[in-house]
């Protein structure tokens, strides 16, 4: 018994949903014979009681009990469900029936805790006999007569475990309280729990008011008084099972704070619906209104509970991701399906063309209330993108079905939106007639990304340029290649294809002869550095930009990827060299004319070479790449600062030096009678 027992269920906290599960269909049994029969009697109910004197735990309803023939045939033989056997005997007309065993081994979940179980039962059927059935999980058992009066009312069943050393833990009434809220709170039955209340009571302090005057107002003391009895603890009620129209919105609300210990959070959107058809399904979805704390840590964090699967009201399990694909890890919401193929244990949903349609139609209920929320105007939307916004990029990805949708769910600050979020419809409305692509440009957020020069190719003709500002944007671009047949183009490579008409060639032709001699020299001095240098005709402001090959990653992409194969402690491989960029200048700028000069001048000096690898760092920087040799880096800056010092009139540090010391070799010659300078000399 112990090894099939162990081998059908993995967590001890299920023995109680299996037995309270038993229980209430029990209960429900009784509740549809009353019905077919018309009588009446006290509504069936189940109670819990801990026993620490015995360490005994007493599972009891009033349900319909059992013959001694049922005993034999449900306890005595291993996977024989009278519950399945009930629904047999019934055949059809059994809507009303809310049942939920059907595979005959929940009972035997008991010795999970218990060495002993012991059965004291009495039939709806004679409730003259009483019978008890009793076995320590071995391969006997023992049934003998019991009193009737062991069972309260006409009938029921009464389970007694003793439990086992090592699961005494559950005598405690707070643990037995938090696993019936998690498993069996929607329950149609009342469930009770045995407990001890502590009140504090006012009452009147006869010591102190023993010399109390008369008209004086008698002095209180606070007492504690304690009360045993049974507490109702499932009091929530399952609103996913009535019909859309009977639940108004403040109960929608309650429920969502409840259902998931959130009583501070208003969902943004909700959405309730019934499935029927092939497969019958009960559901209700949220979209939160703020992210989620678990998944402010890690989007995916795996113990974030956002589904919860309920078997005919019974709370299943919350840790299936088959029933969402992850890029909708922040919906929560409740799915209760009969249909659903569930192991013996009920633990762990297997694969089937049911799980199929399931996850499709809340995944569609899911980008319904995504949708609703996007045509929105009161700000509704730009809050749930910045919470939710990179789940939306991440089934760009990995939901090939959805993505032209999704899609059109995406936002993105933008040149020319400023402040404003805008979709990519919004971008095509505005797009000139002579554009044929939707472009973006790479940034670690919104002001680096606008700072890149590259956006000077497109700004010049008009053209809006989306800032796509974390690296997810990047992999997300790659994975949508186009958006209604429009291309989707990265504008920080040398591919974006504005000059490719006869004139614009011809003339980046003659620039790029013109400037051949510069274009030679920064190839040569940025040798290792750069895949080649052209003349570009589109920059405006910049004097050069760096921009990628087709292929290439844009400089946020690459630090991305350091830094996860350092978190993984892992090689990077070469990226320098299989990233290297293409250097575009502007022949128009001052800058690249002044090194057109020097080098024409004198291409061998330090000054030229410093100029060239100044323009290259410069233009690396705004570009959105790292200065590799910072030390370099200063000294060229520092040396250009003391250059346009000394231009405007100002001199250089070794010039202040030598005029001091001229001035005072002629101020001695000129008066030999002056008084000696003193010197102090400092070791």
């Amino acid at each position: 018994m112990d090894l099939i027992i162990n081998s059908l269920y993995s967590d001890k906290d299920i023995f109680l949903r299996e037995l309270v599960s038993n229980a209430a269909d029990a209960c429900d049994k009784k509740r549809f014979l009353r019905l077919t029969d018309e009588s009446d009697g006290e509504k069936p109910e189940i109670k819990i009681k801990a026993n620490m004197e015995d360490n005994t735990l007493i599972i009891e309803d009033s349900g319909v009990g059992m013959t001694k023939e049922e005993i034999k045939n449900n306890l005595g033989k291993i996977a024989q469900s009278g519950t399945r056997a009930f629904v047999d005997a019934l055949g059809e007309g059994t809507a009303d029936v809310n049942l939920i065993g059907q595979f005959g081994v929940g009972f035997y979940s008991a010795y999970l805790v218990a060495d002993k179980v012991t059965v004291v039962t009495k039939s709806m059927q004679d409730p003259t006999k009483a019978y008890q059935w009793e076995s320590e999980a071995d391969s006997a058992y023992t049934i003998a007569e019991a009193s009737p009066d062991e069972i309260e009312g006409a009938s029921g069943t009464k389970l007694i475990l003793k439990l086992k050393d090592d699961s005494l833990t559950y005598l405690d009434s707070t643990k037995i309280e938090e696993l019936l809220k998690r498993y069996s709170e929607f329950i149609e039955f009342p469930i009770s729990v045995w407990k001890e209340t502590t009140e504090y009571k006012q009452v009147p302090d006869e010591e102190a008011n023993k010399d109390l005057k008369e008209g004086e107002e008698p002095k209180m003391k606070t007492v504690p008084e304690t009360t045993e009895g049974y507490e109702a603890v499932n009091n929530q009620k399952p609103i996913w099972l009535r019909s859309p129209r009977e639940v108004s919105e403040d109960e929608y609300q309650d429920f969502y704070k409840s259902a998931f210990r959130n009583s501070y959070d208003v969902p943004l959107k909700y959405s309730h619906f019934v499935l029927e058809g092939q497969v019958e399904c009960k559901s209700i979805l949220y979209i939160p209104g703020t992210l989620p704390f678990e998944l402010s840590r890690d989007m995916f964090d795996e113990n974030s509970r956002n589904i919860r699967l309920y078997v005919k009201r019974v709370f299943i399990n919350d840790k299936f991701d088959e029933l969402l694909p992850r890029w909708l890890k922040f919906v929560k919401g409740v799915v209760d399906s009969d249909d659903l193929p569930l192991n013996v244990s009920r633990e762990i949903l297997q694969k089937s063309k049911v799980l199929s349609i399931i996850n499709k139609r809340l995944v569609r209920k899911s980008l319904d209330m995504i949708r609703d929320l996007s045509e929105t105007t009161d700000g509704t939307y730009a809050g749930f993108w910045n919470n939710f916004g990179k789940y939306l990029k991440v089934g760009i990805i990995e939901d090939d079905r959805n993505r032209e949708e999704i899609a059109s769910y995406l936002r993105f600050f933008s040149y020319k939106s400023a402040e404003e979020y805008t979709s990519l419809d919004q971008y095509i409305e505005k797009m000139p007639e002579e554009q044929k692509a939707i472009y973006y440009v790479t940034g670690e957020g919104k002001e680096k990304a606008a700072m890149s020069p590259v956006i000077e190719k497109l700004k010049s003709r008009g053209f809006d340029v989306l800032f796509a500002s974390e690296p997810l944007d990047e992999i997300m671009f790659e994975s949508l290649q186009s958006y209604k047949d429009i291309d989707i183009k990265d504008a920080g490579k040398d591919t974006l294809g504005l000059d490719d008409d006869e004139d614009s060639k011809k003339k980046k032709e003659e620039l790029n002869r013109e400037y051949v001699e510069v274009i030679n020299y920064l190839e040569t001095a940025l040798s290792g550095s750069v895949q080649k240098v052209t003349v570009s005709s589109l920059l405006t402001d910049s004097p050069a930009a760096l921009v990628q090959g087709a292929y290439g990653m844009s400089p946020s992409m690459q630090r991305y990827m350091r830094a996860q194969a350092v978190a993984a402690g892992s090689e990077v491989g070469d990226l320098d060299n299989m990233n290297k960029v293409v250097m575009e200048i502007n022949p128009n700028h001052p800058i690249i004319k002044d090194l057109d000069k020097m080098v024409k001048g004198d291409k061998e000096s330090e000054a030229t070479k410093d100029f060239a690898m100044l323009l290259y760092d410069v233009a690396g920087l705004t570009s959105g790449y790292e200065v590799k040799d910072m030390s370099s880096f200063a000294k060229r800056v520092m040396g250009l600062m003391s250059t346009g010092s000394a231009d405007a009139g100002g001199v250089s540090d070794a010039e202040v030096v030598n005029e001091s010391v001229s001035k005072n070799e002629d101020s001695v010659s000129k008066s030999d009678d002056a008084p000696a300078a003193e010197v102090e000399v400092i070791e």
